[in-house]
């Protein structure tokens, strides 16, 4: 009788290994019998039944799969043999040829999810290692699929670009949504309404544009055809510069992440 998939999460006291934690239980992926994690100072209350240590050498040990959710600063000093294990990285801008090399394994892939995994709504891309077998792939896409919606990508530069455009999860929307608050502030509005209004706006946006057919450039190009309010504010922000501030702010992010990569 084949026993079940064990997993283990090293920084699964983090926000991100927790939360991926719990995705994977309320998935079904795991048994929380067969779910290992770790915590560096105090072991949290949550997912009791799940087996917690300090230890992340034992946590490995009794792993199939080890997810590694550290701040990538942290990781360098991190010892853990993974011999024969597949081995998930979490981590921005450390490559897979140092995973490999500090884990000891042939196995690994790196991913980037970002804060919506917290309410399963994460959109996380990930390159494998070539010597990561079929299955090893399916369990990587049931991990992920637990916290949203998953893509296999080409390369690890496509796995760097992502990390500073959906890796940022709601930051770029918060950034927008924080931007006409402050307008609408500016006209009057009270702080309540404000936010309100401004959230309701984007949250309805987001429901309709994965509900709808049409790509987000045909909703834009029907507003403005429509020649209203909405047109005259388009139009307004992109002779701002809209579109050119914000493919130079993911290009910055882009060589960020390089440069995170080039320093593992």
């Amino acid at each position: 009788m084949r026993r079940s998939l064990r997993i283990g999460v090293i920084g699964g006291a983090g926000w991100l290994g927790g939360a991926i934690a719990g995705a994977v239980l309320d998935a079904g992926v795991v048994k929380a019998s067969d779910l290992a994690l770790s915590y560096r100072r105090e072991k949290p209350g949550t997912l009791a039944d799940a087996f917690w240590t300090a230890d992340n050498q034992e946590l490995a040990d009794r792993s199939d799969v080890i997810i590694v959710s550290v701040r990538p600063e942290d990781w360098r000093s991190l010892k853990v043999d993974a011999s024969g294990k597949l081995v998930i990285s979490v981590m921005a801008g450390i490559r897979l040829v140092s995973l490999c090399k500090s884990h000891l394994t042939e196995r690994a892939v790196r991913t980037l999810p970002n804060a919506a995994a917290k309410v399963g709504l994460s959109y996380t891309p990930w390159v494998a290692t070539a010597n990561v077998r079929e299955d090893d792939r399916a369990i990587v896409r049931a991990i992920f699929e637990a916290c949203g919606a998953q893509d296999e990508v080409a390369s690890e530069s496509q796995i760097d670009y992502l990390t500073g455009l959906s890796g940022s999860g709601p930051a770029f929307p918060a950034l927008l949504a924080s931007a006409m608050i402050e307008h609408a502030k500016g006209q009057g509005l009270s702080a309540e309404v404000a936010h309100r209004a401004v959230v309701t706006v984007l949250k309805g946006a987001g429901r309709l544009m994965e509900r709808r057919e049409e790509c987000p450039s045909d909703i834009v190009r029907t507003f403005v055809d429509y020649r209203g309010t909405t047109a005259a504010a388009i139009e307004e922000m992109r002779a701002s510069g809209f579109n050119d501030a914000v493919s130079r702010g993911l290009s910055a992010a882009f060589q960020k992440s390089v440069s995170m990569g080039d320093a593992s």
